[in-house]
């Protein structure tokens, strides 16, 4: 039992040793204030994926190696370690100033394209606030544009599909809110500029049966002044649908309204 306790013991004196040993070259190294041995050690710790060391080593030397042909390479790899931290704000932030400050770099067109992909890691689901998803899609979009002979462009006009799709179910979702909370008006808004906006959408038959039972509910949910008027606006609405979809699975139930709201429209009279 006790040459147990003793082994234990070692054991844990080792690791403890080991551990501080490993800490204290870091910090030998991070304290040194020779630049050649942090960029030397800095790369290394980048090429063991041990990206928060490297961050810091890199961060130690960029104003030493400013102007020098190291400096590039620094700047590239310093950037990266956000990204590979998930730090996709600052990732994105220093993607571009890398590009602004090496213009002539061939690094440029991949700094460009983690620029606009790091805002890509950013965009989040959709019912929450979408600017970093605008902001990815116009990034990726100009990246198409500047290098249209990249290898990189499938790839980006997937990404740019991916949040279209999520900009898109998030203008859904406030047509659905609208409509379960009876606020038939705004829900008819947000289902038209969704139309608008996303012209080649999968959903647009669906969309315009929500804007007829929405136009329909606006109308009997109205005072009797407007009433007549919206009944008529919900008409027309019903006819384009019927030439537009004639054999739509919702033909039924659009000629259902139409006839009601023919019914109803004959009482002004």
């Amino acid at each position: 039992m006790k040459t147990r306790t003793i082994l234990l013991g070692l054991s844990v004196l080792l690791s403890t040793l080991i551990f501080s040993g490993c800490k204290g070259e870091f910090e030998k190294i991070r304290t040194s204030g020779d630049a050649e041995r942090l960029y030397t050690a800095a790369m290394d710790y980048y090429e063991d994926e041990e990206y928060q060391k490297a961050q810091t080593l890199l961060e130690l030397i960029i104003s030493s190696y400013r102007g020098k042909k190291e400096a590039e390479e620094i700047y590239y790899k310093y950037s990266f370690t956000f990204y590979y931290l998930g730090n996709y704000t600052s990732a994105s932030s220093y993607f571009k100033n890398f590009t602004q400050t090496y213009g002539n770099s061939p690094l440029k067109q991949e700094a460009d394209f983690m620029s606009a992909y790091s805002n890509y890691q950013l965009s989040p689901n959709f019912r929450l606030d979408q600017t970093n998803s605008l902001q990815a899609i116009s990034e990726l979009q100009l990246f198409i544009n500047t290098y249209p002979d990249s290898e990189r462009v499938p790839q980006c006009n997937e990404l740019i599909e991916r949040m279209r799709d999520k900009l898109e179910e998030k203008v859904l979702d406030e047509g659905r809110l609208y409509f379960n909370m009876r606020r038939y008006n705004s829900a008819i808004q947000s289902y038209e500029n969704l139309l608008k906006d996303f012209p080649e959408t999968e959903n647009a038959m669906n969309i315009r049966v929500m804007i007829i039972r929405s136009a329909f509910l606006l109308a009997e949910n109205s005072i009797y002044e407007k009433r007549k008027e919206r009944l008529e606006d919900a008409q027309k609405r019903v006819d384009e649908f019927l030439r537009k979809y004639p054999k739509s699975t919702y033909v039924k139930e659009v000629t259902n309204f139409k006839e009601e709201i023919i019914k109803k429209i004959n009482l002004f009279q």
